[in-house]
């Protein structure tokens, strides 16, 4: 029973005093000034000229004659089509669908650091030298001396391998001419040479776990960001169930309001019909006006809310505008649900992405701590080289000269560096632990916040199907209650007040029931958000 608010005080008292003074059951009762206190529902109660005692001026007029608003059409929305429209256009969907892309990338990246290398170069440039000269009176006099061309081309191509070795081969060609030129020399000249050289760390920076190390890191980043979508999704996907169900709900509550609103328009006809047969109140009739007032407040509550759930809805759709309202949408059905706490944590374990990304990220720490003890190793490297040159008088013989063996190099070398006390090596391998260790204290917290998460979701689950199904027999109860004082009424065994008690009641308990039914779904999607159920349920793909 809504109670009727402290400005309807006065006017109750004024009912009373009324029907005390010509008795409870006077034909022609004199209207009463009733002060309702629910504007902006109600205008505020204003002094109104004498009416016939048959036609009182009624404070809810515009109530009764206000038409149902007009629902714009739209086409059924189910719930499948829903999520299927958000991972297409939701918002946090494609910046995540984006940055997953992006990562690839990073793979490509440090393939590539295994990628050949092609440098080519030309150059050309002239030298000439001076000398001094004494002339008969002992002057020294400047003079030019010889002057040089140089023309230089050099090709070379390096790669790198997982050893850690740089293998690099290279070529060149250089072409001088002096302009002054002994008889002993070739002029022009032009000198080539071919070679190639090889240089492998022994230490520091050896081996393929080492050289390895950043392309192994991309590809577990790529695994992070595939986990990281696969969380987003199943995130919008459990958001969307949650979302759609609300605005069912808040659907369903405006049809119970506005049912309710019709049951009280028609109390307050039938109490107007009894007053004025002599068989009710004036008390009876106010008490009517104001369940009118009452179920239209509630109704325009309703209203409120269930716009509210459809623009968030809305907004989980990726619905940059909201001018396209949503079509019907029905609340989906709530079957028996299936709890084994075990089974569920096994699943939660198994296809929690939240928790596949953690184990990635422990994985990408040790490649770290790895790279950092073995960056405190001394830089050991040995190098081996080899090559043919030529020096001959035209180009044609500089190129197939090169390869008679006539000319040649070798040289092997081994070099040792390495930083004195190794303090920035030491300070970094303190850092990758300290990055492993927590990562591992992460990982720790993820797992308890499954087995936490998972044991909540299933008692929820648990409570839920019996509060369904309290509130379902009490609905049933409820609505009998309703029909069965609304027949002692008509037949002038109850009073209008207990009428509106029981008929307040049955629409508190079929909104328990409808609430009852959504909680139920909500511990479900929340359920199979921690258990990853959703790429079976909707068949989903994951790929980004």
């Amino acid at each position: 029973m809504t109670l009727p608010s402290r400005p309807l005080l006065p006017a109750l008292l004024a009912a009373l005093a009324l029907t005390a003074t010509h008795g409870a059951r006077a034909a022609d009762p004199a209207p009463v000034p009733v002060e309702t206190g629910l504007s902006p529902l109600l205008p505020p109660a204003e002094p109104a000229p004498e009416a016939p005692p048959s036609a009182p001026v009624s404070p809810v007029a515009d109530i009764l004659a206000a038409p149902a608003p007009v629902v714009p059409f739209a086409e059924p929305l189910d719930l499948g089509e829903a999520i299927a429209r958000a991972l297409d256009a939701n918002f946090d969907v494609q910046l995540q669908r984006i940055s997953s892309k992006a990562t690839n990338d990073t793979v490509e990246i440090a393939r590539a650091g295994y990628d050949p290398r092609l440098t080519a170069s030309t150059s050309t440039g002239q030298s000439q030298s001076t000398r001094a000269t004494v002339d008969a009176n002992g002057n020294i006099l400047p003079v030019a001396g010889t002057r040089s061309d140089d023309d230089n081309a050099r090709l070379s191509l390096s790669q790198k391998i997982p050893l850690g070795a740089t293998i690099t081969g290279t070529t060149r060609l250089n072409r001088n001419e002096r302009s002054q030129a002994s008889s002993s020399s070739l002029n022009p000249a032009y000198n080539s040479d071919v070679g190639i050289s090889v240089r492998q760390p022994l230490l520091k920076g050896a081996g393929t776990t080492i050289n390895n190390a950043a392309l192994e890191r991309a590809r577990l980043g790529t695994a992070r960001a595939r986990a990281d979508f696969a969380a987003q999704v199943f995130t919008v996907v459990r958001d969307v169930e949650v979302a759609y169900s609300n605005l069912a709900l808040a659907r369903e509550q405006v049809g119970i309001r506005s049912f309710s609103l019709e049951v009280r328009k028609k109390l307050y006809e039938e109490n107007r019909a009894r007053r004025e047969a002599g068989v009710a109140t004036d008390l009876e009739v106010l008490q009517a006006e104001v369940g009118v007032a009452t179920a239209a407040r509630d109704l325009l509550l309703a209203r409120q809310t269930a716009r509210d759930r459809e623009d968030e809805l809305l907004r989980l759709l990726g619905q940059e505008t909201f001018e396209n309202p949503i079509g019907p949408v029905t609340l989906p059905p709530v079957g028996e649900p299936v709890i084994d706490l075990a089974a569920s944590l096994a699943r939660a374990r198994a296809n929690t992405p939240e928790y596949a990304s953690a184990l990635a990220s422990i994985r990408q720490q040790e490649i770290d701590v790895n790279s950092a003890k073995n960056a405190r190793l001394p830089q050991l490297d040995l190098g081996a080289q080899a090559g043919y040159n030529s020096y001959d008088p035209t180009v044609g013989d500089a190129a197939s000269n090169i390869w008679s063996g006539n000319g040649y190099n070798w040289q092997v070398d081994l070099s040792l560096s390495f930083p004195w006390g190794f303090r920035e090596e030491r300070a970094r391998l303190r850092q990758a632990r300290a990055g492993r260790d927590r990562e591992e204290v992460r990982l720790a917290q993820i797992e308890q916040q499954i087995l936490v998460s998972v044991r909540t979701a299933v008692r929820a689950l648990e409570t839920g199907a019996e509060n369904l199904r309290l509130s379902t027999l009490a609905a049933r109860l409820s609505g009998r209650e309703f029909e069965v004082e609304k027949a002692r009424y008509d037949s002038g065994l109850s009073t209008f007040r207990r009428v509106q008690e029981t008929q307040d009641a049955f629409d508190q308990a079929k909104l328990a029931e409808l609430q009852a039914k959504v909680s139920l779904r909500t511990a479900q999607a929340n359920l199979d958000r921690l258990e990853g159920n959703a790429t079976e349920r909707y068949q989903i793909t994951l790929a980004p």
